[in-house]
């Protein structure tokens, strides 16, 4: 933060502003907010991408989780799924 504003003041970051705004929004809005604005991007992007988008984008997690976790990782999610 090398550059000033008025009154000496140090610059805010694009980061530090992004997450002091999350902050607020998250003292401001409770549980149910995040769940109905999350509701209307999933809305959204079924809209406007076709069912070969999901299974892209799954196939690039699979194939991203695979390269980063080993055979006990799948049997422990594997656990807790059959717990449930």
């Amino acid at each position: 933060m090398a550059q000033t504003l008025k009154g000496n003041r140090p610059k805010m970051t694009r980061a530090e502003a992004g997450r002091l705004g999350g902050e607020a929004t998250s003292k401001k809005y409770d549980r149910s907010f995040y769940q109905k604005i999350g509701r209307k991007g999933g809305e959204t992007t079924s809209e406007n991408h076709s069912s070969d988008f999901y299974q892209e984008i799954g196939s690039k997690g699979g194939k991203a989780t695979a390269s980063s976790h080993d055979r006990s990782f799948y049997r422990e999610i594997g656990r807790k799924g059959g717990l449930r």
